[in-house]
């Protein structure tokens, strides 16, 4: 684990945030329209474009570019869409030991009027905003990480 590591807003101040060229849709659907959508090896998201799929009692949840978004559109009859997301990676690799750092990213875009969507991998924590809001969050974050590209 990096210096500082323990307190999330030093760690923050070593962070890289990159921001993904691509815009996302963020999907929501039944689980019946799921399987539907799997059935079809022509409906799954391409292998070179990040996505993630989140399966949880209620729900699966899609994160797709716009690319495989327009390729599945037409098999997603009752889904909730909501559009227009641009994804931001804090790149710096954290253990589970690391607390509150997306609280504190959280709270620096809360108090810039900035929604979010948080999402982690294993070791990287991203978040979602939308198209409107990226100069907005890029303007808050900047004087709290290391560099944004």
């Amino acid at each position: 684990m990096r210096t500082g590591a323990s307190d999330p807003k030093k760690l923050l101040l070593t962070t890289r945030v990159v921001v993904a060229p691509e815009t996302y849709a963020f999907v929501g659907l039944a689980d019946s329209e799921w399987k539907r959508l799997i059935e079809d090896p022509a409906l799954s998201p391409r292998m070179s474009a990040p996505f993630m799929i989140f399966r949880d009692s209620h729900e699966v949840t899609l994160l797709l570019d716009e690319v495989d978004f327009g390729t599945m559109r037409h098999a997603l009859r009752s889904a909730k869409v909501e559009r227009g997301f641009r994804l931001l990676t804090f790149d710096t690799v954290m253990d589970f030991s690391v607390v509150g750092f997306l609280a504190t990213v959280a709270t620096i875009l809360a108090e810039a009027g900035v929604s979010i969507v948080a999402l982690s991998s294993f070791s990287r924590d991203s978040i979602l905003v939308k198209q409107d809001d990226l100069a907005n969050a890029l303007k808050a974050l900047g004087p709290h990480v290391e560099e944004l590209c």
